[in-house]
C-alpha cells in the first residue's frame, strides 16, 4: 500500500489520479483551497477505497505558508511515498500583456508556488532517502508561442527546473517525473470552443501519469502523439517560426 499526497487535489486530473490510488487501497492526503471541495473530494475517495485519506486546506500561492503544509502533509498519514503537484491556473494572454501584476500572478500560480514546494518536498524526501515527485507542466512549455507565451514561460521554467532537480535527488533515491499534458478538457478548458481529436480526458490523462511515475519515466507527454507534435514545433527554424499564427 502506497501513501500518496495530491496538491491541488480538486482539479480534474488531480481527482482522476486520487481515484486511481484509493482504488488500489492506497492512503492519500489530499490538499486545496477550498474546504469543503477537498473534504468532500477525501470523504467520497475513502468510500471508493482508500486506505486513509486525509485533508489539508492551504492558499498554494501563499510561499510563507508551505513549509508547515509539507510538515503536516508527511504527518497527516505517516510519511508519503508519491507526490503529485498538480495545481495551476490558465491565465488570459492579453491581460499579461497589458498588466504586469497579471502575469506576476500567473508565474506565482504555475511556477514559483511550484518551486517552493518543491523546495520543501525535496528536504523531505532526502531524510527519508526515497521517494516519487510528479509534477503537471505542459506542452506549451516546449516553445513561446505568442498565444500563450506567459503561462509557457512558466512551465517552460518549471520544466527546466524539474531537470535540474532530477539531477541532484537522484543520488538520494529520489525519483522527479515531468508531465506535460497536451490539449484536456476540463472546467478550465470549458471555455475553448472547438475541441477535437487533439483532446484528451482527466480520466486518460491521470492513467497516464500515475502509470509514468511507477515506471519512473523522466518526461511524460500525454497523450503519446504530443511528444511527436512538439518535436515537430521545436524543430521549426525560429525565422520561419516567428512568421507563424501559433
Amino acid at each position: 500500500m502506497k501513501k500518496v499526497a495530491v496538491i491541488g487535489a480538486t482539479s480534474s486530473v488531480a481527482q482522476q489520479i486520487s481515484l486511481i490510488h484509493s482504488k488500489a487501497g492506497d492512503s492519500l492526503v489530499l490538499v486545496g483551497r477550498n474546504k469543503s471541495a477537498v473534504e468532500d473530494t477525501a470523504a467520497d475517495l475513502s468510500i471508493r477505497g482508500a486506505g486513509i485519506c486525509k485533508a489539508l486546506t492551504c492558499d498554494l500561492v501563499d510561499f510563507a505558508e508551505h513549509p508547515k503544509l509539507i510538515n503536516e502533509l508527511f504527518e497527516a498519514i505517516g510519511g508519503v511515498d508519491t507526490v503529485y503537484i498538480a495545481h495551476g491556473t490558465l491565465p488570459d494572454q492579453s491581460d499579461c500583456e497589458s498588466d504586469y501584476l497579471e502575469t506576476k500572478r500567473a508565474l506565482e500560480a504555475n511556477c514559483l508556488s511550484q518551486i517552493s514546494l518543491l523546495t520543501e518536498l525535496a528536504k523531505k524526501f532526502k531524510e527519508q532517502k526515497s521517494g516519487t515527485i510528479a509534477v503537471i507542466t505542459s506542452v506549451a512549455g516546449d516553445r513561446g508561442r505568442k498565444s500563450n507565451y506567459v503561462y509557457g514561460s512558466a512551465k517552460g521554467m518549471l520544466s527546466i527546473y524539474l531537470q535540474g532537480l532530477r539531477n541532484a535527488l537522484f543520488e538520494h533515491g529520489i525519483h522527479v517525473l515531468d508531465v506535460r499534458p497536451g490539449f484536456i478538457d476540463t472546467p478550465m478548458t470549458a471555455h475553448i470552443e472547438g475541441k477535437g481529436p487533439l483532446w484528451a480526458t482527466p480520466q486518460k490523462v491521470a492513467k497516464d501519469v500515475v502509470k509514468a511515475a511507477a515506471k519512473k519515466k523522466n518526461t511524460l507527454y500525454t497523450p503519446w502523439f504530443w511528444s511527436i507534435i512538439m518535436r515537430i514545433i521545436r524543430s521549426i527554424p525560429e525565422f520561419q517560426f516567428k512568421k507563424m499564427n501559433l
